[in-house]
């Protein structure tokens, strides 16, 4: 079993920028990846971004290249999510989740094991 606990999310203006963090507890070694989803009001979840756990290797969703970083701290087990330059669009619950699989880098959720309660990020124009 893994335990996933984000933190970070919040209330931030247009432009603005939040960190997301997730710390990871339980069965956690040799995990491949750790990637992050949002969810908004009445949309489908959808892929963010994610980082090998080895490699630290990343993919991100084309609507946020160029704002958001994602990194892990391998020796902490926790993953972060920077977030630069944020829009009203990118307002939705967001979740972490970890893979075992090299797969899970392309972004399909299918691809992870496990996965956090989620933490609200919300941008106002």
């Amino acid at each position: 079993q893994v335990q996933l606990v984000e933190s970070g999310g919040g209330l931030v203006q247009a432009g603005g920028s939040l960190r997301l963090s997730c710390a990871a507890s339980g069965r956690t070694f040799s995990r491949y990846a750790m990637g992050w989803f949002r969810q908004a009001p009445g949309k489908e979840r959808e892929f963010v971004a994610a980082v090998s756990w080895s490699t630290a290797e990343t993919s991100y969703a084309d609507s946020v290249k160029g704002r958001f970083t994602i990194s892990r701290d391998t020796a902490k087990t926790t993953g972060t999510l920077q977030m630069n330059s944020l829009k009203p669009e990118d307002t939705a619950v967001y979740y972490c989740a970890v893979s075992w699989t090299r797969a899970a880098l392309g972004g399909a959720a299918n691809e992870y094991d496990y996965w956090g309660q989620g933490t609200q990020v919300t941008v106002s124009s």
